[in-house]
């Protein structure tokens, strides 16, 4: 169909609208705006931890109705502005918003540009769900022109700007005023009014709590409409443009701020804001109240020391699940969540680094390689294409013939690299997909070394893997979600399959413990009394430093980096910005289990790892106990 023609079609629908709605006015009963003149009412939802403690809730910021004489002018011209500009002049639907707006759709191929006056904007919170459909967009209309012959424009307008929604269970002009700037919707400045007006058009894209630049620029976008259609003056227009955004803080020092926001978006999607703040919902979440408070301590005290010596743009992230469960136990999104909202641990996306070698080593054993294998380490070279690959150990040394067990332990590159050749790229691209090791895998040498995109969440569940004898259980941070009559209304259902086979996690999680007290020496504490595993990792030009680290009880992911990925410096490695976050942890934390369970076909057997030969007993320092 043509532009065209669906241009007439368009102005043929609406005359049998404007029919419609004359002949439905004749018989239609009464509309009664009172339920929307109340104050709000309802039950908050709450989060629980693991242990059916209260950790957090979503409630309404409690909505009072406010008259439109109360209100000043300025916010009445700004969301007239914004959303509907001629609403004293249409009888409840814009038949030229609605040409206009085809006109614009249909030139961009796609939904650009809506129609919807202020008067179907409130007949849809009286009557409608946000369903875009054919038919209630029919049945909006019909109500708008309805609503337009029984009430006044003036009650109209009172009652949409008394319930339109700004986010975060903020209902109403006056709610949103208090939120904001902690004052009376009579007392705001006309900045703030373009504020509030700038969020209508999407309170997830431009509420001030957590996207103030964009909600700036949209507030700049009204005032400047407003100066030209002649509702400010130029010198009201430019010192209103001037004035900086400052929001009202709140106490964001709560349990887990990244997590609780990434549960609201969630819910938000899945019952829908009112439900959410008021339907008293009780959501089950997976964290431990402890485990969080001792990490978020750790995170932030390292944090601060790191920014002290490097600089403030530093950040990163940190998740601990449980090893058999996949539960979240505790979740750090970043430093500052004032700051930034953005989580980094479901966010960001990082190249792995040398984490990624216990995965090369596990796919070399599954196709027949032993750690007690020598291999040489030594300058090494291969073609890429026309050019010549040239990669190095970290150390710029090399020390000759090792055990592939030495080489996982003490991260050397060239004998991973020789050890990723041996088994095929594609063999260990397969093993880490089943894995969960869900982002793209380059199939070149160069994987060896961790040139792979993962998240936190990611790549804690795929590192769980050797702590968790070789099953993968999906990582996840609720359980279930129940309404205010006790119904479960959503349960996760968490995937778990057996990715590897259980002797070959147990001989990587062997190796993978020898480096554990090398770096508790570097960092010169003391050890903590638990078995435990773990892999440093420092991507290229030190932008990203990782430690995944394991005890028998809680497996952890964290990175330290910047948001830009831009390099952290010289001589900057995980072993002294990662780790210590984590051993801070695990020294404080209650332990339950402190040895790891390993399939019984294992056998401990002493080796040593520099050569290879099998040892009757532990009589040197190059002498190690594997799992064979």
């Amino acid at each position: 169909m043509s532009w065209i023609s669906k241009f007439f079609f368009v102005l043929f629908l609406m005359a049998c609208i404007a029919l419609g709605a004359l002949c439905y006015v004749l018989h239609a009963k009464v509309i009664d705006l009172s339920p929307l003149q109340q104050e709000s009412k309802g039950k908050p939802s709450i989060l629980l931890d693991e242990s059916g403690v209260e950790w957090g809730r979503f409630q309404l910021d409690k909505r009072k109705f406010v008259t439109l004489e109360a209100m000043p002018q300025y916010l009445i011209d700004a969301f007239l502005v914004a959303e509907d500009r001629n609403f004293f002049h249409h009888p409840g639907i814009s038949f030229r918003g609605i040409i206009r707006s085809l006109l614009v759709n249909i030139y961009h191929g796609r939904k650009v540009q809506g129609a919807s006056t202020i008067t179907q904007q409130l007949v849809r919170l009286l009557f409608f769900d946000a369903a875009k459909t054919f038919r209630r967009k029919i049945k909006e209309q019909l109500f708008s022109i309805l609503i337009e012959r029984q009430c006044s424009k003036e009650q109209i307008l009172e009652t949409y700007l008394n319930n339109v929604y700004f986010g975060y269970g903020i209902y109403g002009v006056q709610a949103a005023a208090q939120r904001f700037w902690g004052k009376n919707i009579q007392d705001i400045t006309l900045d703030e009014a373009a504020l509030l007006a700038s969020i209508m058009r999407s309170p997830q894209h431009y509420c001030p709590i957590h996207a103030p630049i964009s909600a700036v620029k949209r507030r700049n976008l009204i005032l400047k409409k407003m100066e030209q259609l002649g509702f400010v003056s130029d010198d009201e227009f430019c010192q209103a443009l001037n004035q900086e955004l400052v929001i009202q803080e709140v106490d964001h020092n709560c349990i887990a701020p990244h997590l609780k926001e990434t549960i609201r978006i969630f819910l938000e999607d899945l019952v829908g804001k009112e439900k959410l703040y008021a339907g008293g919902l009780t959501i089950q979440t997976t964290l431990n109240l402890e485990t969080q408070k001792i990490t978020q301590h750790a995170f932030e005290k390292q944090m601060n020391k790191l920014k002290e010596k490097l600089h403030e743009d530093i950040d990163g992230g940190l998740v601990s699940i449980d090893p058999a469960t996949g539960e979240v136990r505790a979740l750090v999104g970043g430093f500052d969540f004032k700051k930034s909202k953005f989580n980094r641990v479901l966010q960001a996306y990082r190249q792995m680094g040398s984490v990624f070698k216990a995965f090369v080593y596990a796919a070399a054993l599954e196709q027949g390689a032993r750690f007690t294998d020598v291999e040489i380490d030594e300058p090494f070279e291969m073609s890429q294409g026309k050019s010549m690959w040239r990669p190095e150990n970290n150390t710029k040394q090399y020390v000759g013939p090792i055990t592939r067990a030495w080489a996982l332990s003490f991260s050397n590159n060239i004998v991973t690299i020789k050890t990723l050749l041996c088994a095929g790229v594609q063999s260990v691209i397969d093993l880490a997909k089943r894995c969960h090791v869900m982002s793209y895998m380059p199939a070149y040498p160069s994987l060896s070394l961790g040139c792979v995109d993962v998240t936190l969440l990611e790549t804690v569940g795929t590192f769980n893997v050797f702590v968790n004898n070789g099953k993968y259980v999906e990582p996840h941070y609720i359980k279930w979600v129940k309404n205010n009559i006790g119904d479960k209304i959503y349960k996760t259902s968490v995937q778990k399959e057996q990715a590897i086979d259980p002797c070959i996690a147990g001989q990587v999680a062997r190796v993978l413990s020898f480096g554990m007290k090398r770096l508790q020496r570097l960092i010169g504490a003391k050890w903590f009394g638990s078995e435990a595993i773990g892999k440093t990792g420092t991507t290229n030009d030190s932008r990203t430093c990782w430690f995944c680290g394991a005890t028998p009880d809680l497996t952890t992911a964290i990175y330290i980096g910047r948001d830009n990925n831009q390099s952290l410096g010289t001589k900057i490695y995980a072993s002294k910005t990662a780790f210590p976050i984590w051993f801070d942890i695990q020294s404080n934390i209650a332990k339950k289990k402190t040895t790891f369970y390993y399939d019984p076909r294992l056998k401990e057997t002493f080796v040593n790892w520099k050569t290879g030969q099998i040892c009757q007993q532990a009589d040197s320092p190059d002498v190690v106990s594997l799992l064979l």
